[in-house]
């Protein structure tokens, strides 16, 4: 049944691109401040490359973000050195930006972004994911057939699945919805860390495959990323789109 769901992503992608231009003239999207200006870096889902984060790129770039795609062609998975060639794209990024650098990760991207805060943590400010499956077995998601046909590679096992359920050392967002077609919910809840308490889970009402084009996901992002230099603090639900979004 949640399968089935997922065919409203396409009226999420409608709904984003509709919603825009109205909240942008509305002032509701949180946005930077003009000295605040930063680097984001967006990573594509599993079987996506960047054509499907090509929308809330260009949503970020016109919040003033400096932001890059992932330029890797189709997520195929980790392998084929893949992970080097991410690092080294952070690497420069944070090199040329002179700051750290925000990663955002859709579904499997997400999993890169976190394991890449974990490796160079001085190079990333924050990581937000979503619809991301770090936290139980790869079989709770409904495409680890296809991983494991694309990537050629093993579902990481026990000790390595626990490896990548530690949260990030910076602050981290995971957004997640109950209604995911594709990954189990609650294998996308953080669980909480005694290493690093800048840590949430916020919920919106999406499907995997459109709960990187939704409103609500975009708002969540606009405010994490909005924070500048400001002390660490949850997600606010706005009251005024309270419906949007889980408790």
């Amino acid at each position: 049944m949640l399968m089935a769901l997922e065919a409203r992503a396409p009226w999420e992608w409608g709904t984003a691109l509709a919603a825009w231009p109205m909240l942008r003239m509305m002032g509701i999207w949180p946005r930077p401040k003009s000295m605040d200006t930063h680097h984001v870096i967006v990573y594509p889902g599993l079987a996506a490359g960047d054509v499907s984060t090509q929308p809330l790129r260009a949503f970020l770039s016109d919040m003033g973000y400096v932001v890059h795609g992932w330029y890797q062609g189709m997520n195929r998975g980790p392998g084929r050195g893949v992970l080097d060639r991410l690092k080294e794209q952070l690497v420069a990024v944070h090199r040329d930006a002179g700051a750290p650098v925000s990663l955002i990760g859709w579904s499997l991207g997400g999993v890169y972004a976190r394991e890449l805060a974990k490796e160079l943590p001085k190079s990333v400010r924050d990581v937000i994911t979503l619809g991301t499956p770090f936290s139980e077995s790869p079989r709770a998601t409904n495409a680890w057939r296809i991983y494991a046909m694309l990537s050629a590679e093993a579902l990481p096992n026990s000790m390595m699945q626990l490896q990548l359920a530690d949260a990030p050392p910076v602050p981290f967002t995971s957004i997640y919805s109950k209604s995911d077609g594709v990954v189990a919910w609650p294998a996308s809840i953080q669980a909480p860390s005694k290493k690093n308490a800048n840590i949430e889970n916020v919920e919106v009402f999406a499907s995997h495959m459109g709960i990187g084009v939704n409103p609500a996901a975009w708002y969540v992002i606009a405010d994490r990323l909005s924070r500048g230099d400001k002390a660490w603090s949850p997600f606010v639900t706005p009251s005024a789109a309270r419906f949007l979004f889980g408790k």
